[in-house]
């Protein structure tokens, strides 16, 4: 799994904050999460690939988590793509990006597939062979959305060496054998699944919450995720405006991720009021330790520290 910041501020873009967009490679599926303005500039100085998105997830419809979706969709039009490309996002997201498309006569020649998503609860929105997707319902001035991307178990890996030991265990029993059944020999006798194959590696998740007010029950939707994004716009000294503007402090961020279990925190959306975004990492780590400060460029796995990709 690999993470890959494309802008991580809130509000307005500036010179050297860029809004929200991420772009996640997850099991060899390649999804692209929010699309503030500028984030094809983003990715392609980044060297993020355009033609490996088929799927884009818009949190809300506040303009610095979606105003460089159009953009970006055009794009993909002058660069002649064929495939079908999939949007999910709140109710509104097709009108208002079909709207553009028709007063500016630029039909694209692909597919757009519109997902409009309204429930208040956590729902699957997407799954094939290797990956779902589900809904983290927050708490937004508009209806908004966080997304939680789980890759499926991977097959058992082949113990050969103890396979070896029974001539009756032909190849076209592997399949079997990756799939967790056991091995009945001629004899009777029952050869537990455990001694000849390995445990496949460990599913990775990702639980991405945009903008929002503190809400510990989403909670159990992120139980044990390897990384989790959390907005923090503000610090604990301007606790009040996260009433009025339904935003998160740092220290709240801190407390969800302790309260999930989580492996790893990182945390964005920072308001302009702040000169020094290290000041996020430290009050957060007075209630959690493992947490990173999203940074545009950064690259983050399940195994390492973050890789600077700043050009």
């Amino acid at each position: 799994m690999k993470l890959t910041i494309l802008g991580c501020h809130s509000a307005t873009p500036r010179v050297n904050a860029h809004p929200t967009a991420q772009y996640l490679e997850i099991n060899n599926r390649h999804f692209l999460i929010d699309c503030g303005e500028g984030t094809q500039r983003q990715m392609r100085k980044y060297k993020v690939g355009f033609s490996k998105i088929d799927h884009i997830f818009i949190s809300h419809l506040h303009g610095d988590h979606f105003f460089g979706l159009i953009g970006l969709i055009s794009t993909l039009g002058l660069l002649n793509r064929e495939r079908d490309l999939h949007i999910y996002g709140p109710v509104g997201i097709k009108e208002i990006t079909v709207l553009q498309l028709k007063l500016s006569k630029s039909w694209t020649k692909f597919n757009l597939i519109f997902h409009e998503l309204s429930s208040t609860e956590s729902e699957l929105i997407f799954e094939d062979d290797k990956v779902l997707v589900k809904t983290i319902p927050l708490n937004h001035r508009v209806y908004t959305n966080g997304y939680l991307f789980i890759e499926k178990p991977k097959p058992r890996k082949l113990h050969i060496d103890n396979i070896k030991q029974y001539d009756e265990i032909d190849v076209c029993d592997y399949h079997n054998l990756k799939a967790g059944k056991d091995y009945t020999l001629e004899t009777g006798e029952v050869i537990l699944n455990s001694e000849l194959t390995i445990d496949p590696p460990k599913v990775k998740s990702y639980a991405f919450c945009s903008d929002t007010a503190y809400k510990p029950d989403i909670v159990p939707i992120i139980k044990n995720v390897d990384i989790l994004y959390h907005e923090s716009t503000f610090l604990k000294d301007r606790e009040e405006l996260c009433d009025k503007t339904k935003h998160a402090t740092a220290e709240q961020a801190a407390l969800i991720a302790k309260e999930a279990d989580v492996d790893k925190l990182i945390i964005g959306h920072y308001s302009s009021r702040y000169k020094n975004i290290e000041d996020f990492k430290t009050e957060a780590q007075t209630v959690f330790e493992n947490v990173e400060l999203a940074k545009a460029g950064n690259v983050y796995t399940t195994s390492t520290l973050p890789q600077s990709l700043v050009v």
